[in-house]
């Protein structure tokens, strides 16, 4: 072995560096390649069972933008004195009930927020977050569709057909660019915070158990909903997203004035996932220690 790596040396030496250089290239392609593939989870590309994870979440995000946008829509339009009061609890039983059926199939992201997130985490591979997020944009205008289809004209144009209006004009306003994009980071961030963090907890999720996950996750999706929607209260803008590929689909089926403004919905949940990722990564790892617990540990050192 060591007559092997003299004479290998004094053979590179007589080699010009061009050539020498390239075949240094050459392996490290070689070897970047398959680590590349590992790292972003290909081998994903071919599970069966990540397919139909990803099946699971077209149908569900197409659930749930169809059951949730159409049931916005009917309490704003339902001549309620205060129909912003119905807006939450709609939200609420849609995304809890959706929840519980679908974390235990694929995780029950339904946005591309919770993907995003949980790439950042290591919870998913980044194969699969692109599969996942490709078919909830699908769920997305799969649900537009079928809610344009059955949906009284009338309110489709009342309402933008979801309320995903930003800087529009007439009976479809919506609010100012600056408004819609504060609103969108600040309203993901509490959702991330109080849902996520929970949910990302394995130890909590388990004590907590699957039905008060979803519940908790919901609540906090309801309450910034609720919030958005009353401090804004147009009639184009049915409130915070909190799903990049929820006004998606009204965008592409319906146009014009939909996509003023539509990078906002993708931008601020971006924004406050970074941000959130950022926070969470300078959170406590463990729970803090309780006074007496801590005066209990004080008192053993000293007896030692």
């Amino acid at each position: 072995m060591a007559e092997f790596v003299i004479i290998q040396t004094e053979a590179d030496q007589k080699l010009p560096k061009s050539v020498g250089g390239s075949c240094d290239t050459i392996g490290a392609r070689n070897s970047l390649g398959p680590k590349f593939l590992a790292a972003i989870g290909a081998h994903e590309y071919f599970s069966p069972e990540m397919w139909r994870a990803a099946l699971t979440e077209l149908v569900a995000t197409a659930s749930l933008v169809f059951s949730l946008t159409s049931s916005i829509i009917s309490c704003l339009d339902s001549g309620e004195v205060d129909p912003k009061l119905l807006v939450p609890i709609s939200v609420f039983i849609i995304a809890f009930l959706l929840l519980l059926v679908t974390v235990p199939l694929s995780g029950g992201h339904m946005s591309p927020v919770f993907t995003f997130i949980a790439t950042l985490k290591g919870a998913i591979t980044l194969a699969r977050a692109s599969i996942y997020i490709l078919a909830q944009c699908f769920g997305s205008v799969l649900g537009f569709l079928i809610m344009k289809t059955v949906m009284d004209q009338h309110a489709v144009q009342k309402y933008s057909l979801g309320g995903c209006t930003i800087q529009g004009s007439g009976p479809t306003s919506g609010v100012e660019t600056q408004t819609a994009l504060v609103l969108e980071v600040a309203c993901t961030f509490v959702v991330l915070f109080v849902g996520v963090t929970v949910a990302f907890d394995k130890r909590r999720s388990k004590e907590l158990g699957l039905p008060m996950v979803c519940v908790v996750v919901a609540g906090s999706m309801a309450i910034a909903v609720f919030v958005s929607v009353t401090v804004t209260g147009r009639a184009g803008y049915a409130g915070v997203g909190l799903n990049p590929a929820r006004c998606l689909g009204a965008a592409l089926l319906q146009g014009g004035i939909l996509w003023d403004g539509h990078w906002v919905f993708w931008v601020g949940p971006i924004l406050a996932c970074s941000v959130y990722h950022c926070l969470s990564l300078n959170l406590p790892k463990q729970d803090l220690t309780s006074v007496e617990e801590e005066c209990e540990i004080m008192k053993g050192e000293r007896n030692v």
